[in-house]
């Protein structure tokens, strides 16, 4: 993941980059940490870092899947569980669910090919506002990006609390570059 999105070429191409750096920041929150660190609640809040992983796969899922108009079933216990590792679970099957459901993502937004195209809105959710009718997958996307990037903050104050680890130091681990004066890379026990 570069510090930086790449040049992107239209609108819905850089929505879908920026999404995909959003992903790649939650995801390196997790970088060389071990499972028990993973699930680490080290702040008052119970969010750990492998539970936000899980969880920002199963948004992103959940939005796509109104966006092609599928039926969801999800209810409080599957609500709950989407926010925590479930025993026995991994990073890496958390890591290959994510990139499953992202590129299903990409090729659903390439596939509609309309940034205005019309998702009618569940007014059953309380959170869903009751003087529209509707999304346009622009918003789900911009939404996505808000989303993800919330829980990539999230993430790196849970990682911090955890090793101390940051998150440009932690790119330069996870990518390879070389120290310098203003980045050292990230080494376990440093």
């Amino acid at each position: 993941m570069p510090g930086q999105v790449r040049a992107v070429e239209n609108e819905q191409d850089g929505l879908l980059a920026y999404l995909a750096q959003m992903r790649d920041a939650v995801r390196l929150a997790a970088y060389g940490l071990d499972p028990q660190q993973l699930r680490a609640t080290p702040t008052r809040s119970t969010l750990t870092v492998g539970g936000l992983i899980k969880h920002c796969a199963f948004t992103e899922e959940s939005w796509l899947t109104t966006v092609r108009g599928e039926a969801q079933t999800v209810d409080e216990r599957t609500w709950g569980e989407n926010f925590r590792l479930a025993d026995g679970e991994t990073l890496d099957e958390v890591l290959a669910r994510y990139d499953r459901i992202a590129e299903r993502t990409e090729a659903t937004v390439r596939k509609i090919d309309d940034l205005g195209h019309r998702i009618p809105i569940d007014h059953s959710m309380p959170w869903n506002s009751k003087d529209l009718d509707h999304w346009t997958l622009r918003w789900v996307l911009l939404h996505l990006i808000e989303e993800t990037a919330r829980h990539a903050g999230h993430a790196d104050i849970i990682r911090e609390s955890v090793d101390g680890a940051t998150a440009y130091p932690l790119m330069a681990a996870a990518e390879g570059w070389p120290e310098t004066e203003w980045v050292k890379p990230w080494r376990p026990g440093a």
